[in-house]
């Protein structure tokens, strides 16, 4: 578990540095960040691993991650920039699927058979899969935008600990129940498996609340001193 948190940490920290100056270069770098995150946890899903009694895929710190931006980009852009980067990251999902099954069923040279192999069976997803997340995705990540915005009305601009956590942490209920009833409903025992990467995101979510605060007060900082 300490493993867990240290990696999250520090994907946590990597992104709000990256995520931070869109406020000085544009906001397409966060935008652009938040796509590549979400096609990036879809590719890492297809390990799974443990997090303590947990088994979660290896995608689930990156994904949560994405979260994190769309809040960022909420509180220092606005809800219809956030709404772009939620198309944005749908949209570079579709051609990820896309350019993904069409080098799949491309014929691999005949010195590199065994590599090419390894590479169908690391990518290759079920339709199933790839539908339920898919859905879950576009339900979570709109929801997400439109809770943050919602608490942030009702707060009067205040608590931001209250609207990014009361946002995040429903969208990632929203998101686990979808995806994993949609993806293995009577295959495996779903109130388990959604329970398990329910409690791993809402670590994650707790852990990026400091990061909100850092990110929204240096943004600020950058506006300020661009004004003057």
């Amino acid at each position: 578990m300490l493993k867990f948190v240290i990696w999250a940490l520090i994907t946590l920290t990597a992104v709000t540095l990256t995520v931070i100056s869109s406020r000085k270069y544009g906001v397409e770098i966060a935008i652009g960040i938040f796509a590549t995150l979400t096609v990036l946890a879809n590719i890492l899903a297809n390990k799974i691993v443990t997090v303590g009694n947990f088994i979660v895929p290896a995608g689930v710190i990156v994904y949560s991650t994405t979260f994190l931006i769309t809040d960022i980009i909420c509180e220092m852009y606005g809800k219809e920039v956030a709404k772009k980067a939620v198309i944005c990251g749908f949209l570079a999902n579709i051609i990820a699927l896309i350019s993904i099954n069409l080098v799949l069923i491309w014929e691999p040279a005949p010195f590199a058979l065994e590599v090419s192999e390894a590479f169908s069976v690391a990518l290759s997803q079920t339709p199933r899969i790839v539908i339920a997340s898919i859905v879950a995705y576009l339900i979570s990540q709109i929801h997400d935008v439109y809770a943050f915005h919602f608490w942030k009305k009702v707060t009067r601009g205040k608590h931001l600990w209250l609207r990014n956590n009361a946002s995040t942490i429903v969208s990632q209920a929203i998101d686990t129940s979808v995806f994993i009833t949609l993806a293995f409903y009577g295959k495996f025992p779903i109130a388990e498996m959604i329970f398990g990467q329910y409690v791993v995101k809402v670590i994650i979510a707790l852990l990026d609340t400091p990061f909100v605060y850092v990110s929204s007060k240096f943004m600020r900082k950058v506006s300020y001193a661009q004004s003057d």
